[in-house]
């Protein structure tokens, strides 16, 4: 019988817990042996005391062990890649660079998740395509991966079951904010799921969780330990989420901008970031090439248009019609013009993400229903010249009254100053073992 009060003790007092015992206890609770109550505390106790590093790879393993895994590699015979977000505004990378590297001959498999509150999710952009199918089976994602080299799909539910459970108990516990924590449940996913290599992005600043460079390190310095004991591959990078990522906030709004830069026509920071992911993901694949050679690869498809024809072999697959013309569209749009002219100093990510929120393009609640034409295009960035009643932004609307309420969000997002800022890469870091 497990001793979870006796583990609870000894977390609560700094003890360091042995891999054995957080095993038992994390096998347990996803056999609904350990109560929800017991494992609040567990979590609060972790939260105050931490975890060590063999401790949080404990966790993990725990987690990967206590449902499905997926072993791609073997299944395809080949090194599968994979890249994941911490989530922020106007963040459709996957949707770019999944083409991109499946464009190249590198096999992309990717489990990814919903957006909720101002962060969007990955299939939640996805299903604003007529038809796309988002839940495959195992068997289903395996071979799609195989046949078409690319597949984005739904976690399944035996995909790390008792990190779902856990996640849901953190989220009313107020113990979310965990470094161990966030990290066990990023890579448990990311090493059952399958890849063998593995780019991380860790969103950093206002419109992202780690609001710090320095916390985001920490953070990604877990998740390379993580991956490295896992036998996985991992880069990680850090990127600025001050303003949001692109021009396009919202569902449909984004998948168009995802496609123009696989046409090689997208906003600078966006583009640069999804080319960036794409060539470390092909330096860790098993085509043997330098970051030069990748860099050129990702040009070229892009250049000939192999990028795009990926994209829609990859959506038909999954039973979405691909034509740009197919995606929905709003019903108002509304200019935001400058209320004076100069340099936009600062475009806050949260207020932008939630005037999106508010419009309907993400959810309060799970249960909320997403409307796939609304959101926000953000026409002028941080540093951009601008003149007084030149447009700042436009939204795309339900209804006026919603439009009416997004304007005024939005242009409370914008600073306007009169000189430019200084220059804020994308890429604030790069972390590899």
């Amino acid at each position: 019988m497990i001793r979870a009060a006796e583990l609870i003790q000894r977390k609560r007092d700094g003890h360091e817990l042995a891999a054995e015992e957080i095993t038992e206890l994390m096998l347990a609770y996803g056999r609904d042996e350990v109560p929800d109550y017991q494992l609040a505390a567990f979590c609060m106790a972790v939260y105050f005391r931490g975890l060590s590093s063999a401790e949080t790879f404990a966790l993990t393993d725990a987690f990967v062990r206590g449902g499905e895994t997926i072993n791609l590699s073997e299944a395809l015979g080949r090194r599968v890649v994979d890249k994941h977000s911490t989530g922020g505004v106007g963040d459709k990378t996957s949707i770019a660079v999944g083409p991109l590297v499946a464009a190249c001959g590198v096999p992309f498999g990717k489990m990814s998740g919903r957006g909720l509150g101002h962060t969007g999710g990955t299939l939640d952009k996805l299903e604003a395509i007529p038809g796309f199918r988002v839940e495959l089976t195992t068997d289903e994602f395996v071979a799609q991966v195989r046949d078409v080299g690319l597949a984005i799909v739904g976690q399944t539910a035996d995909l790390v079951p008792a990190d779902k459970k856990l996640y849901a108990l953190r989220d009313v516990t107020a113990t979310v904010d965990n470094v161990s924590l966030i990290a066990a449940s990023i890579m448990s996913k990311k090493i059952a799921a399958g890849a063998n290599a593995i780019v991380l992005d860790v969103k950093v600043g206002d419109g992202a969780f780690m609001k710090t460079l320095e916390d985001a390190q920490v953070l990604g310095e877990a998740m390379l330990a993580l991956g490295r004991r896992a036998g996985r591959e991992v880069v990680c990078l850090l990127t600025d989420m001050n303003q949001p990522l692109g021009r396009a906030v919202g569902n449909a709004l984004e998948l168009r901008e995802a496609l123009a830069t696989l046409r090689g026509e997208g906003p600078p920071d966006f583009a640069g970031l999804a080319f960036d992911a794409a060539v470390h993901l092909l330096v860790l694949s098993d085509l043997g090439v330098d970051a030069a050679e990748a860099r050129r690869l990702v040009d070229r498809v892009v250049a000939d248009g192999s990028a795009v024809e990926a994209y829609e072999r990859w959506i038909r697959a999954q039973g979405g019609d691909p034509d740009e013309a197919a995606l929905p569209t709003a019903d108002v749009v509304r200019e935001v013009p400058a209320p004076r002219g100069g340099y936009v100093a600062e475009l806050k990510a949260l207020p932008v993400g939630l005037a999106a929120l508010h419009l309907g393009a993400g959810r309060r609640t799970k249960e909320d229903a997403i409307d796939p034409s609304v959101g926000v295009v953000c026409r002028k960035k941080r540093g951009d010249a601008v003149d007084e009643g030149e447009s700042l932004a436009e939204v795309h609307a339900r209804d006026d009254a919603s439009a009416d309420q997004a304007a005024d969000e939005l242009l409370a997002a914008y600073t306007i100053a009169d000189e430019p800022p200084r220059r804020r890469p994308i890429v604030l870091d790069t972390l590899a073992a």
